[in-house]
């Protein structure tokens, strides 16, 4: 089975892969997690320069309410509309683990073809909720999204792996997000010329990860969406890369999750049947084979299919990441980097601005991700987990490698 840009749909499923700018364990608030605009520094640092200004400094605690900033103004031609979660929600663990991943239907009552400009979004409960993604429905796929919701009563459902909806309009090369929030971040305002396309009729899912190790008080996210009906706006597109995390046990340290196949079972045990799929999947997209590799650093080249213009770019890993890079056409005349985070900061995941970068058909795009394992002695959120093999997985405490692309088309 193949998406329509040709990239299996097994990885096309992954759900997780909408963590733009939205972390999944436990950064502190001073972290500015935003889509747009958050430009900042990575400096060249030794580990133990890490170590003293990265995520242990920071201990990892449950993060404190943040007083909501005053709203930037509206533009012309921009309203406002609040939709809310429809239940006050109690997060648990659907089967193990300390993750719930559950999806709630939002009708933002949109009469008009429109252009989400901005959004800001609110968890009720920010200490529990670790990101907040919302996916748009379109008018064809909404009588589904309403009768899933309807099997548990309006609550919502657990969306381990994907919303649930089946694959409708995704693509790594065109996900179906209106926005994300990570803990720290604020409202954000799209650049004037763009917007994320909303057709009339139009719902929207809002997934939600909560970190059980945090609490698990009931919960009512809320979001505020910008619309605007110009025709003047370009659509705004995001481009997933991701690669595989295939991390082994350190020498001379071992467990029942140092066998590569325990730890998958593991994830398959805590996420869904999907999870071993998607490991393996990542490795034949990017490898051609689903041998793997071990070792800390793991890369994904692929081919651009669609012309674009890169407008922002940025990176997502975990609590044991080490330094991740996105590279336009590496090995060539034409290679640029166009993402560098030497030293990963975990507090810090916003998303680029970039000069206006043209890709064109056949082009090539390689994101590379360390992670390391020594990060277990030093983080809070890791101390008392058993040593694992650590591959792909959705949760706090397991790893991802992904490289994000904000684009337009011609």
């Amino acid at each position: 089975m193949r998406t329509r840009r040709g990239v299996p749909a097994v990885a096309a499923g992954l759900a997780a892969f909408a963590l733009l700018a939205a972390g999944c364990g436990t950064p502190n608030q001073t972290a500015q997690a935003r889509l747009e605009g958050h430009a900042t520094g990575h400096p060249t640092a030794s580990a133990a320069e890490h170590a003293a200004t990265g995520p242990a400094a920071t201990g990892h605690a449950a993060p404190r309410p943040v007083a909501p900033a005053e709203p930037a103004a509206l533009r012309a031609g921009e309203t406002m509309r609040t939709v809310t979660s429809p239940v006050l929600y109690t997060p648990k663990a659907p089967t193990t683990g300390t993750d719930d991943y559950h999806c709630f239907v939002l009708d933002p009552k949109v009469a008009h073809d429109a252009f989400v400009t901005g959004f800001d979004i609110a968890p009720g409960q920010p200490a529990e909720v670790h990101h907040v993604i919302l996916f748009r429905v379109p008018p064809s796929a909404a009588p589904a999204a309403r009768a899933k919701d309807a099997e548990s009563g309006g609550n919502g459902w657990t969306c381990f792996g994907g919303t649930g909806l089946g694959s409708r309009g995704a693509s790594l090369d065109d996900a179906p997000w209106v926005g994300a929030w990570a803990p720290g971040g604020r409202e954000n305002v799209l650049p004037a010329d763009v917007g994320i396309p909303l057709q009339r009729g139009s719902l929207l899912i809002m997934q939600v990860h909560y970190n059980l190790r945090h609490g698990v008080t009931p919960d009512r996210t809320s979001v505020k969406l910008r619309l605007s009906t110009s025709t003047k706006l370009k659509p705004l597109e995001t481009m997933l890369y991701p690669a595989p995390v295939e991390l082994p046990c350190r020498p001379g340290k071992s467990g029942p999750l140092c066998d590569r196949s325990a730890a998958v079972a593991d994830v398959t045990a805590r996420f869904g049947a999907m999870s071993g799929p998607i490991v393996n999947g990542l490795l034949l997209v990017c490898n051609g084979t689903v041998i793997p590799t071990p070792g800390p650093t793991q890369s994904c080249t692929r081919q651009v299919e669609e012309a674009a213009t890169i407008r922002a770019v940025a990176g997502h890993m975990h609590l044991l990441g080490s330094s991740l890079r996105i590279e336009l056409n590496p090995g060539t005349p034409r290679a640029k980097t166009l993402l560098d985070i030497k030293v990963w900061d975990f507090d810090n995941q916003g998303s680029v601005p970039i000069p206006a970068t043209a890709i064109r058909r056949g082009d090539s795009i390689k994101v590379s991700c360390t992670h390391d394992q020594a990060w277990r002695d030093k983080l809070p959120d890791l101390q008392g987990l058993p040593e694992r093999y650590v591959v792909w997985g959705e949760g706090t405490t397991d790893e991802m490698c992904l490289g994000l692309l904000s684009v337009t088309r011609p």
